[in-house]
This record gives C-alpha cells, sequence and structure tokens, in this order.
C-alpha cells in the first residue's frame, strides 16, 4: 500500500514532465500545474485511511493541479501549498459562504476560497467555489466547479 500512495504522486509528475514553454524548458504556470498536483497529492494524502488514503491523494492532486496551473505564475513553492490546502479543506469540508483562508508571512501572498452549497450534477456532488489571490495587494480571482467522483475524488470540470 505504501507504494501505491507514493506512486500516484510520482505518476503525476512523469505524465505533467513533458509540458514546457515550447523552448525546452519549463516555464512558472507549468512548474505549478506539476509541483501543485504532487503537492495536492501529499496534502491529500494526509486525509484518507486505508483505500480512502488513495482516494484522497487523488483528490489532492487533482485540486491541487487546478490551482498550481492558475496562479503559479506569480507564487512560489509555499505560496501555492497554502493555496492548495486552502482550496482542499473549502470543496472538503468548508460551509458554503464562508471563506477559508491562507497566508504566507514570507512572501505577503494570501488568498481565500470560497466554496458554493454542494449540489448534485447527475449523481455527482458538486462545488462552485472563488478563489481570490492576492499577489502585491492586487487581487487575481479564479472561479472553478469540481465535482465528486464515484471514487471519491474532487475532478475539476469546465
Amino acid at each position: 500500500m505504501r507504494v501505491v500512495r507514493f506512486s500516484i504522486p510520482l505518476m503525476a509528475v512523469a505524465m505533467l514532465a513533458g509540458c514546457s514553454n515550447g523552448q525546452g524548458g519549463i516555464d512558472n504556470q507549468n512548474t505549478g500545474l506539476v509541483l501543485g498536483s504532487v503537492a495536492g497529492g501529499l496534502v491529500g494524502n494526509q486525509f484518507g485511511k486505508g483505500s480512502g488514503n488513495v482516494a484522497a491523494t487523488v483528490a489532492g492532486a487533482v485540486v491541487g493541479g487546478i490551482v498550481g496551473s492558475q496562479i503559479g505564475k506569480n507564487l512560489d513553492e509555499r505560496d501555492r501549498r497554502l493555496a492548495e490546502e486552502a482550496e482542499f479543506d473549502a470543496l472538503e469540508r468548508g460551509q458554503s459562504g464562508v471563506s477559508r483562508q491562507w497566508r504566507d508571512p514570507d512572501t505577503g501572498h494570501y488568498g481565500e476560497v470560497v466554496p458554493s452549497r454542494p449540489y448534485k450534477r447527475g449523481v455527482a456532488d458538486c462545488r462552485d467555489y472563488t478563489h481570490t489571490v492576492y499577489v502585491d495587494g492586487r487581487p487575481q480571482q479564479m472561479r472553478g466547479t469540481a465535482c465528486r467522483g464515484q471514487d471519491g475524488t474532487w475532478q475539476g470540470v469546465g
């Protein structure tokens, strides 16, 4: 089971390692996607038990990838980790309309995630959310929707 637990984040790295800026390098946004997926997977890994541990790891990787790809241009690794933890927590346990805040005292970057109330899309439980990130005091707002798959993972939907 230990091998499976760590294989999922590593598979995410392997799949996303090919993301480049077209000139052979990986830019901050794609680095954010990779690091977001891995860090999200590791955060998610802390929440599940038994087979639920694997599901939580995958959920964290999905949510982390969403956050990482959108805000990777402006945030460092710790900022992204704090943002991912807040987003995962808001989707998993957050009350509708109540913000889950995060702050990195080293960079001064901060943000908040506000989930909507859960709703059904077919048989899936879904939540819309707004994630506002403040970089140098300027807000960058993202809106997203995530639905829980049959395996218990959160999956971003368009």
